[in-house]
């Protein structure tokens, strides 16, 4: 099944190219949307026989690369099973929203079913080479896609994207290897080198280890200062790309924490926690400000998830340096980092698609070209209202849940840190709250007609099934989030049982 769900895409997306020339684009978006929608329906069906204390499930191996220590192993816990539900639904969201979309159809389909098989991949992945794999194959899908349908300078942001994660991965790459060679025997399978602990003891060694491991997964994540890629990829990206890009592609960096750096790196993690707070908190408040600073709705917005990946980094290192409280405030910290991934992804996907849609309307991202837009697009302006108000953290919304555990579990082993932290909050509220105000409050003006109003049209249905859901299930996760933690917390207490040792 899980295999399935992993590679049924890139089927799809081959099926896509073997249909004949003169197939209308209503036919591949059709099937797009099919494809998106039936893993959407597996995901759920493997979270329904999911048992939540059951470790380790839907797992499958098979040979590969023997001689290199090298196999297919794929499987599930409950770090990966929210990512992967994330992912196809996010999938299925960009689907629904490119159904007016008319450039190259056929090769924007088969792109995003493609990018869907490399994010579904990597967090299935149970093996440190399947994982770069993919990595570096989710770097190639997004790179044309920026290139191929972005903006003006699309070219030279989708380079640049390109070029800081690559370098990212080949420093991850070389972090994989120092684990491999510290090994015995030597294998890349991360179930064994997790049991295993092979660099317990050696500190030089192990602090160059997670040097390179925590570098590559920084770029991608990104964290300050590797964040620089990010501005110009989301701004140039077309929308659906964007969303994809915050969603689920910047969750690599932060899901490789929990699942490769914590657990098999426990020691030489533990002795450095306090640079990955430090790290965390200066993400959570540059982030915030330049955010702040932007007059650009899209860049603002990218900007905020140089923020909220702040609060991940945060958490995990305060996980690491509170040895001595209680473990329910340490799962608080690693249960509140994988929540915020979900969260994240769910708001900052529902705003960058409702960025493309204020894009299509005026043909600009500058706010200040728009005025009382609200009086002409009422559900526009209250979707991006609730999508902002939760992205705050307002009680309600899932990003509140998220915060408080993250804040609560982080608060006692690192006072100051968390309390600078909380600051950023109040800075993204400020933010948010402008935004809005300028876009859709006073008299209405719109780009290119200075003083004649011209047509804004409200959401559309192909956009409000795409953007609805994320933001009715944001709600959800606010006010209901048990069925999500149930999964979430024995997970993180595997891993920080792992951090003990």
């Amino acid at each position: 099944m899980l295999t399935a769900l992993v590679f049924a895409p890139t089927a799809v997306a081959l099926l896509l190219f073997a249909l004949p020339r003169r197939t209308t684009p209503t036919v591949f978006r059709t099937v797009w949307v099919a494809a998106s929608a039936a893993e959407l329906a597996l995901v759920i069906a493997m979270w329904i026989g999911y048992e939540a204390d059951g470790g380790m499930q839907y797992e499958e191996r098979a040979r590969w690369i023997p001689s290199a220590g090298v196999g297919y192993h794929v499987g599930v816990d409950g770090l990966s099973l929210p990512l992967l539900a994330l992912t196809c639904l996010l999938f299925l969201a960009c689907a629904l929203y490119s159904l007016r979309e008319n450039r190259r159809i056929r090769e924007f389909a088969a792109l995003f079913l493609f990018l869907e098989t490399t994010c579904l991949g990597l967090f299935a992945a149970l093996d440190l080479i399947l994982f770069f794999v993919f990595f570096d194959l989710s770097i190639v899908a997004m790179y044309f896609v920026i290139a191929g349908w972005g903006h003006r300078q699309a070219a030279r942001a989708a380079l640049k994207f390109f070029l800081y994660t690559f370098i990212g991965s080949l420093a991850l790459l070389l972090g994989f290897i120092g684990l491999y060679l510290a090994a015995s025997p030597h294998t890349f399978d991360m179930v064994e080198l997790t049991e295993q602990n092979p660099l317990a003891g050696r500190s030089v060694y192990g602090a160059l280890v997670l040097l390179a491991v925590v570098v590559g997964l920084a770029v991608k994540t990104p964290t300050v200062p590797f964040h620089t890629w990010l501005p110009p990829a989301h701004v140039e990206a077309p929308a659906a790309g964007s969303a994809i890009l915050a969603g689920v592609l910047l969750k690599m960096g932060t899901y490789g924490f929990v699942r490769i750096a914590m657990p098999m790196l426990p020691e030489v993690w533990r002795r450095y926690a306090l640079v990955l707070v430090v790290i965390g908190v200066l993400s959570v408040l540059h982030g915030a400000l330049v955010a702040l600073a932007q007059t650009d709705f899209k860049r603002m917005v990218a900007y905020t998830s140089v923020n909220h990946m702040g609060y991940i980094v945060l958490a995990v290192g305060a996980a690491a340096a509170t040895a001595d409280s209680s473990e329910q405030a340490r799962s608080l910290a690693v249960t509140g980092a994988v929540t915020q991934m979900v969260s994240h992804g769910l708001l900052t996907g529902a705003l960058f698609l409702l960025a493309g849609v204020l894009y299509e309307r005026g043909r600009t991202y500058d706010m200040a070209a728009y005025s009382g837009v609200a009086a002409v697009a009422p559900l526009f302006a209250a979707m991006t209202g609730i999508a902002a108000f939760a992205s705050l953290g307002l009680p309600g919304f899932s990003g509140f849940i998220a915060e408080f555990q993250i804040f609560t579990g982080s608060l006692g082993p690192r006072p100051l840190a968390t309390a600078l932290s909380v600051l950023g909050i109040l800075l993204t509220a400020g933010l948010f709250l402008r935004a809005l105000r300028q876009v859709f409050t006073g008299p209405l003006r719109l780009p290119d007609t200075p003083g004649t109003p011209r047509a804004f049209p409200d959401i559309r249905a192909h956009e409000s099934l795409a953007i609805v859901p994320l933001l009715a299930l944001a709600v959800v996760l606010g006010v209901a989030p048990r069925f999500l933690l149930d999964v979430i917390e024995p997970a993180s207490r595997s891993v920080l049982e792992l951090l003990a040792r």
